[in-house]
């Protein structure tokens, strides 16, 4: 079960963003999805939530392809946190966070008591139910960032893809909302797919680590095997020391001046 990717690659037009990509995705992990800027990593995730097509291979979800669930089905199997969210229509912040329900609520009806409940108890839990009523237009980039992962953990679906979805918020709001995560995938088998920047970051939560350059997967397996020097070397050009440390109790990466 999980998803299953065979030789999928994709381009631009003329520009191949994505070659031969074949890999499996198991439930009940925190992925984390690392690397160079242009590598293809948001563009992976955009094929596994549908938003686009691949050239070549095919995508399976569940053993089944992905064209095979509507769009109502798919998205009460899988949720994203995308890197920009824009919307002009001044929706408050409860109302943003109410549309992760949709996919549960009946057409032309109103939320129910379980969708109220699920959504304050998700705004509880993010920190946003202080500016629930304040409109999404009015909030800085980090408040609007975290409605948007509230609204994707309100769908409450197995898969969570998270592209930079803490880009915007202050290690306070990251960690917090990461440590949420976390322990939707400890205590109930969720799959997290996340698009991270900060490698010590990934290297704390993730249970396994994805390493791509120019457009294919270079390396990937469990945190402690893959994060070490040699691949930072080869993916980012840089050089770097891995040590563990006792109070984050994971492996962290210090770069050298």
């Amino acid at each position: 079960m999980g998803f299953d990717l065979r030789d999928i690659s994709f381009a631009y037009g003329s520009k191949e963003v994505l070659r031969t990509i074949s890999i499996t995705l198991e439930t009940g992990r925190f992925y984390g999805v690392i690397g160079p800027n242009g590598c293809g990593k948001t563009t992976l995730l955009d094929l596994m939530v549908r938003h686009r097509q691949p050239a070549t291979g095919a995508i399976q979800y569940n053993r089944k392809g992905l064209d095979v669930y509507s769009r109502r089905q798919l998205s009460r199997e899988i949720a994203l946190v995308p890197q920009n969210f824009y919307i002009n229509f001044p929706y408050t912040a409860r109302e943003i966070v109410m549309m992760g329900r949709y996919p549960y609520i009946p057409r032309f009806a109103r939320p129910g008591p379980e969708d109220n409940a699920a959504v304050d108890s998700i705004m509880d839990k993010t920190g946003t139910l202080a500016f629930r009523n304040r409109r999404i237009t009015d909030l800085s980039g980090g408040e609007r960032q975290r409605i948007v992962f509230a609204r994707a953990l309100a769908q409450d679906t197995p898969v969570l893809f998270l592209d930079e979805a803490t880009s915007n918020l202050d290690i306070n709001h990251t960690l917090s909302l990461l440590k949420v995560v976390r322990r939707r995938v400890a205590s109930g088998g969720r799959t997290v797919v996340a698009v991270l920047q900060d490698i010590n970051l990934a290297a704390t939560y993730c249970d396994e680590l994805i390493f791509m350059k120019q457009g294919q997967i270079f390396t990937r397996g469990a945190t402690d095997r893959v994060l070490n020097p040699d691949t930072l070397k080869d993916v980012f050009k840089v050089d770097a020391d891995i040590v563990f440390n006792a109070f984050s109790e994971s492996r962290q990466v210090v770069f050298k001046k």
